[in-house]
């Protein structure tokens, strides 16, 4: 699994967020806590917005907790949205194109959890991704085309309806090929303005995921960055985090299409 960071709020240095804290992103891609490995060294990558409607990304094989680009970077790099994550892979290539975060247009996804049996089901999810989104595909993870999939499902306009139905999709190939593994899906996608973060799983065990509000902004991480879960709140199993820059977040039971889905 990996683990993850996104923010939105007053604009911030990366670095106070991803590479200063206690028990910041850098260092889980070292020493997790609450992932399925502690360490997330197949590589990372960031994602921000700054005087563009489209975001600038970052993204590298090498370990977080090594890359001296990453810090430099972070410390001079301030944004109103940013993504932040460590990759541990599950199957597909340490590559650059295989780490996260993706973008698309004014969209950026990441995602902690896996399809079980992926490879079974591979070629069925692609083919059902349009071609005008499949020719950005890059890289061959299960995250990537989740990614791609909800967006030709409206995910712009409607992003937990749209993913509530990719989620049902992909459960239906899995169904279909006789797969048994689950899908767990903790994942969060952002325009720049608007930020939704799902805490999904088929068999009721999706990664960890909580938030915190602040005077400044909001941040959501897959586990504490400064290793104290007091000024934390848990996002609760099958539920889905909304919020808009500037406005107080808001949690919800999945919808019915969701429910089923997960």
């Amino acid at each position: 699994m990996c683990r993850f960071l996104a923010y939105s709020g007053e604009p911030v240095f990366l670095s106070d967020l991803v590479c200063a804290p206690t028990h910041s992103l850098v260092h889980q891609s070292l020493h997790a806590d609450e992932g399925k490995t502690e360490t997330n060294g197949d590589g990372f990558g960031i994602g921000w917005y700054g005087e563009r409607a489209e975001p600038g990304v970052y993204r590298d094989i090498s370990p977080a907790w090594s890359d001296e680009n990453l810090v430099n970077l972070c410390g001079q790099v301030r944004a109103r949205t940013f993504f932040a994550h460590v990759r541990a892979a599950t199957g597909t290539a340490t590559a650059r194109a295989n780490c996260h975060p993706f973008a698309h247009g004014r969209h950026l996804f990441m995602h902690n959890g896996q399809i079980g049996g992926y490879c079974r089901i591979k070629r069925r999810l692609e083919a059902l991704i349009p071609d005008e989104l499949y020719d950005s595909r890059r890289g061959s993870t299960d995250s990537e085309a989740i990614f791609l999939l909800a967006l030709a499902n409206g995910l712009a306009d409607d992003p937990v309806g749209a993913m509530a139905r990719t989620i049902e999709t992909i459960r239906g190939l899995m169904q279909a090929a006789s797969v048994t593994e689950p899908l767990r899906f903790t994942s969060v996608v952002t325009d720049g303005e608007n930020l939704t973060a799902y805490r999904w799983a088929c068999d009721g065990r999706p990664p960890s995921l909580y938030y915190r509000e602040g005077p400044g902004g909001l941040v959501v991480v897959s586990e504490p960055i400064d290793g104290c879960r007091d000024g934390w709140t848990v996002v609760p199993k099958g539920a889905t985090l909304q919020a808009r820059r500037g406005s107080a977040a808001t949690v919800t039971a999945p919808k019915p299409a969701a429910r089923r889905a997960a």
